[in-house]
């Protein structure tokens, strides 16, 4: 088969759903591969898309990408990223959680010292 992409893509297994722009309808795949310009899509089977682009979400990456067909064969679909179309899904605070709880516990152990007399 005759490669006509611009970027390589990365072999990944990664959870998608894809969502019709206009309906509540989404659908869940699997991302087979993916560069930053498209990816190819597995679905448990043969399923009814839009002709028009979608919103591919992959919580994997963080990202969301408006995405339009290129390709449909059997329950294989390859997709194309529309330039700039992507953006970062809200992320969870986590980090900004566990970075309070860990100062928290600092302080904690220096009063515990403070009281015991160690310090």
């Amino acid at each position: 088969m005759l490669e006509r992409r611009k970027k390589a893509r990365d072999k990944v297994i990664y959870a998608g759903i894809a969502h019709a722009d206009d309906s509540v309808q989404s659908t869940n795949c699997v991302v087979r591969n993916i560069s930053d310009n498209g990816a190819r899509l597995e679905f448990e089977r043969i399923v009814r898309l839009p002709k028009e682009p979608m919103r591919l979400t992959i919580a994997r990456k963080g990202r969301s990408f408006l995405a339009r067909i290129i390709w449909w064969r059997d329950n294989f679909v390859g997709v194309a990223f529309a330039p700039e179309s992507s953006f970062e899904l809200p992320g969870s605070d986590l980090a900004q959680r566990l970075r309070r709880s860990e100062r928290k516990k600092r302080e904690l152990q220096r009063r515990v010292k403070e009281l015991i007399g160690e310090e």
